[in-house]
């Protein structure tokens, strides 16, 4: 029995099909296992944007912002030649791969293995199971952008944009929220009230304006909206 093959036109419809299945998650990395294939610039890229797991990069050469990651023990490295690589064996346990190579035949054969050992997978120069966003941090807000790899400038141009309206006050709003919230569950039984006096502190535009001054002033003005304690 011979494998069915698709046309162009066919195969990016089945991609698009794959891609509209896709959810978007923030996932706890401390302790991951990723293997990165490939020391170049796009995969020092990728180590250092999970330096905070348990990486580790697999080339023949490395570049020396991934040297410096190893001597920083963010990462460790393995010397050798990928095409002769026991890559299953590398990878047991993984919780992610990342193809990272300049040969795209690799990659394929990489993400072929990969998927054949359940492992995730994040390959350059492809869509894979996993699609690292853009992402913004300030604070406790976390936001992830995507294209779906449709347009990585693109993602990148609403990151900047938004980079703009997401200042530290926005952070400092969600720390206010998080103590408001304590004190309500110690007050009030009802979560629907506990709700409407948060939205009535978010949508308190004197309170914003404190939290560009003074986080306890305007953490001040958000216990007025609390009930007393009886």
């Amino acid at each position: 029995m011979t494998a069915k093959s698709y046309s162009a036109s066919e195969n990016l419809k089945r991609r698009v099909l794959e891609l509209s299945k896709m959810l978007p998650l923030i996932v706890d990395i401390e302790r991951k296992k990723i293997i990165i294939f490939g020391g170049g610039e796009v995969g020092e890229r990728k180590a250092t944007l999970f330096k905070d797991a348990d990486v580790l990069v697999a080339s023949k050469d490395f570049t020396p912002g991934l040297r410096r990651l190893a001597d920083e023990r963010s990462v460790k490295l393995l010397t050798c030649d990928l095409n002769e690589l026991d890559v299953g064996l590398l990878i047991d346990g993984a919780f992610l791969v990342i193809p990272a190579t300049d040969d795209a035949g690799l990659n394929a054969k990489i993400v072929e293995i990969a998927k054949k050992h359940n492992v995730l997978t994040n390959p350059v120069d492809g869509a894979g199971d996993v699609i690292i966003p853009s992402v913004i941090k300030q604070g406790d807000i976390v936001i992830g952008i995507s294209t779906l790899g449709k347009s990585p400038a693109m993602s990148k141009f609403l990151r900047k944009k938004l980079e703009q309206v997401v200042s530290k006050k926005y952070a400092d709003m969600v720390r206010l929220q998080d103590e408001i919230r304590e004190v309500l569950k110690a007050r009030i039984s009802d979560q629907k009230a506990r709700e409407k006096i948060l939205w009535e502190i978010l949508n308190d535009e004197f309170i914003w304006e404190c939290l560009d001054a003074s986080y306890d002033k305007a953490y001040e003005l958000s216990m007025a909206h609390v009930p007393p304690l009886r």
